[in-house]
């Protein structure tokens, strides 16, 4: 997927839990956690080139539950589709900020473009379900958050990332 993104020149990051994985890993390869799904940020009008590119190696746009997604077209679980999520707008409506945009990011070591990680811990923040809760205390055991990062976010996330912290302290 990542090579066909590439070849097509489209601006995409990975975010989401895999993102996470690819941070986890620059400070312990075995601390890092497994996940099916991948989600991928783009801009809107990149949308029918990221088609093209996805569709020309078997995969199919969907739908579910207003998720954007692209699926194996063999075995078009949503479990283990490309989620896309779309820069610069808000991924859910009761969001208080929109996703970030596509200039964010970093290449890993194996080559895929992948969020930075301010913004992904805002995204992280932001989302605050029981698994972004569990990729921030992994962030935060591996000293991956700094306090000039943190001291960065607005008081809302800073707010839910001192809970977050205080949580990891307690386990």
């Amino acid at each position: 997927m990542i090579d066909a993104l590439n070849a097509a020149q489209v601006p995409y990051a990975v975010v989401g839990g895999n993102a996470v994985a690819d941070w986890v890993a620059t400070a312990d390869e075995d601390a890092v956690r497994a996940t099916k799904d991948v989600d991928v940020l783009t801009r809107r009008d990149c949308l029918p080139a990221m088609t093209q590119a996805l569709t020309a190696i078997g995969l199919v746009p969907t739908e579910v539950l207003g998720v954007q997604m692209f699926v194996d077209k063999e075995n078009p679980s949503p479990k283990r589709g490309v989620h896309v999520v779309i820069a610069n707008e808000k991924i859910r409506p009761h969001y208080a900020y929109p996703a970030p945009d596509v200039t964010r990011v970093v290449r890993s070591k194996a080559g895929f473009m992948v969020i930075d990680l301010p913004s992904l811990v805002a995204m992280k923040l932001q989302a605050f379900r029981p698994i972004d809760q569990a990729h921030l205390i992994d962030m935060l055991s591996l000293d991956l958050i700094a306090e000039d990062l943190a001291g960065g976010l607005p008081p809302d996330l800073k707010a839910r990332l001192d809970e977050v912290r205080k949580k990891s302290e307690e386990t």
